[in-house]
């Protein structure tokens, strides 16, 4: 996979890749666009629109829907970590019963996923 300098962004697609290719069949892989605009008058105009198309604030990367289970997965670079709006987006998540996660590769999404009872198409051999 090409990699473009954007170390979350890297992590991401090859996150979105491999799950594409290992999760049962019907399995939805969402990624949330949930950009911040730029500051500026332009930047909070466009800030208060997506808020008002339904945008929310610390939304996480991906959405993975799958075997009746819902996990949403933040992606971050080695040394990234939460904003407080990503922090209180994991909470109310968890309050409702959800699964959340912070995943830095493929390894620790696949087992996020396997801690929400989610299983893959990955053969384990003994």
């Amino acid at each position: 996979m090409k990699k473009r300098g954007t170390p979350e962004a890297d992590i991401q697609r090859a996150i979105v890749s491999f799950l594409r290719a290992v999760l049962p069949k019907g399995s939805i892989i969402h990624h949330a666009v949930n950009e911040i605009a730029s500051g500026g008058r332009a930047g909070h105009m466009r800030q208060a629109i997506l808020v008002g198309m339904g945008v929310h604030p610390g939304f996480a990367d991906l959405v993975v829907l799958a075997q009746g289970q819902v996990v949403f997965l933040e992606v971050k670079s080695p040394s990234g970590r939460l904003r407080p709006a990503q922090e209180a987006f994991r909470d109310d998540v968890i309050r409702q019963g959800f699964g959340w996660a912070l995943v830095r590769s493929v390894d620790d999404a696949l087992a996020a996923l396997r801690q929400h009872g989610v299983s893959t198409r990955i053969v384990r051999m003994p």
